[in-house]
């Protein structure tokens, strides 16, 4: 059950931050959810580093969106077609 609130969440987080940063996006369901995932777990590492959250802390959604941005920035700028 936990696995399945966690993507269900994840591409809650996810949608937000495609919302957030409007544009085209190579990829579908399985990539938003994933960026979504990956973008909690980089805003609990840096919120963590920051002396923000503690170990056992997760962080909240805005956080975790924010996060999802950040990596949606990158995942666009990695995979954008190459202009010769």
């Amino acid at each position: 059950m936990h696995l399945l609130i966690t993507l269900i969440v994840g591409l809650i987080i996810g949608a937000l931050a495609k919302l957030v940063m409007p544009g085209k996006d190579p990829g579908g369901i399985i990539v938003t959810m994933v960026i979504g995932i990956a973008g909690a777990f980089v805003a609990g590492a840096l919120g963590r580093a920051m002396g923000w959250y503690t170990l056992g802390e997760g962080p909240g959604l805005l956080a975790s969106v924010l996060g999802a941005v950040i990596l949606l920035a990158g995942y666009r700028m990695i995979l954008r077609p190459r202009r010769i």
